[in-house]
Order: C-alpha cells, then structure tokens, then sequence
C-alpha cells in the first residue's frame, strides 16, 4: 500500500568531503512540489537536485550533475520506499572529491533513501468519487454517515429542495454506505458516480 509523508522531513550526510542534506515533504498537486522546490532550494549550494511523484506523475532533474546520475536515483528511492505524493530534494556542497557517476548515484539515492525510511508516514487510502443529493433535515446525519464510512466530502452545494455532495470513499464502503442512506431516506438518496 502507498505511502505519504506527514510532516517535512530533513537528512544530513558528508560523503567524501561533500555535505549532503535531503529534504522530504507531502504534496498535493505539481504546482505543491513546485513551491516545495523553490522554498526548500538552496541557491548557495553546488547542486540542488530533486525528484517528485504524484500518482502517475512525475519529475526529476540532476541540476547540472552528470544526467541520470541524481535526480532518477532520487525517484527510484521514492518508488523503493512505496511513497506517493511526496516530494524529495537533496542539496550537494561540493567539497572538492570527484564521486564519479556511480558515486553519485548511490550518493543521491542515498540520501534520499535514508530520508524517507525514517520520515513518519501515513498509508495513503484508495478513495472512489459519488454524488448524492438529501434534504436539509439529513444533512447532519449523511455527514455523519460519510464519516464514520472513512469517506471525505469534497463538496456541497446547497439548493432549493437540499444539499447536494460530492464525496470520495474507500471502494469497500461504498457498498454499505449506500444501503444506510437509502433506509435512512426510505430510497431517495441514491449513490451515483459523478458526472
């Protein structure tokens, strides 16, 4: 099962005279890593190199390091350690030892890999979208429901004859939740994939 980060996470390394320090965090969308890369980099420093992914997105870059030889091998410890949405970005202070391209690898992946196996996470849950419409009178009680589901309501909108949500809940509990609100409202709300 995937994975995300909780929190921002930081990891120290010299390597062969050069300071190494990694840098983890959670996001939520690619304009997230982006923000996450500029706040985070270093421009002092030698090399700021990264790596994100986001589902079936992602991104790299070496930096100005020889090509494949950081911003990949930072990827490849993001898949290693079964994380999502999780941005990764290790900064080099050169100091003076050539690494060559293998040691530069190992050197970034590295890293990255030691960042994120001691980084606290959280089990990333698989959520499917529905929409539903109730009264006003339900209202309280279908929040509830959802909830106590494991769902996320993503949106309302409130209208004339009710409320009208769109929510996302683990496949195995669609099932179940779908029979509560029908008996709640004797048939009347229905869940429905979004359109």
């Amino acid at each position: 099962m995937p994975s995300t980060l909780i929190d921002l996470f930081e990891y120290r390394e010299e390597i062969r005279k050069s300071r190494f320090i990694a840098l983890a965090g959670p996001i939520d969308s690619a304009e997230q890593a982006q923000a996450f890369l500029a706040r985070h980099s270093d421009p002092d420093a030698t090399h700021n190199c990264w790596a994100w992914k986001l589902g079936s997105q992602y991104r790299s870059s070496d930096d100005g390091e020889p090509g494949g030889t950081a911003g990949r091998p930072i990827l490849a410890a993001i898949e290693a350690q079964a994380c999502d949405q999780v941005a990764v970005l290790v900064i080099r202070w050169y100091g003076g030892i050539q690494l060559g391209t293998g040691g530069l690898a190992r050197a970034y992946g590295g890293c990255a890999n030691k960042c994120l196996q001691q980084a606290a996470k959280s089990e990333l849950i698989t959520r499917l979208p529905f929409m539903l419409a109730c009264t006003f009178s339900e209202h309280a009680l279908v929040r509830l429901r959802i909830q106590e589901s494991g769902g996320v309501i993503e949106n309302e909108a409130f209208t004339a004859e009710g409320v009208n949500l769109w929510i996302a809940l683990p496949p195995q509990a669609a099932p179940a939740l779908g029979e509560q609100l029908t008996a709640l409202s004797r048939g009347r709300i229905q869940l429905k994939p979004p359109l």
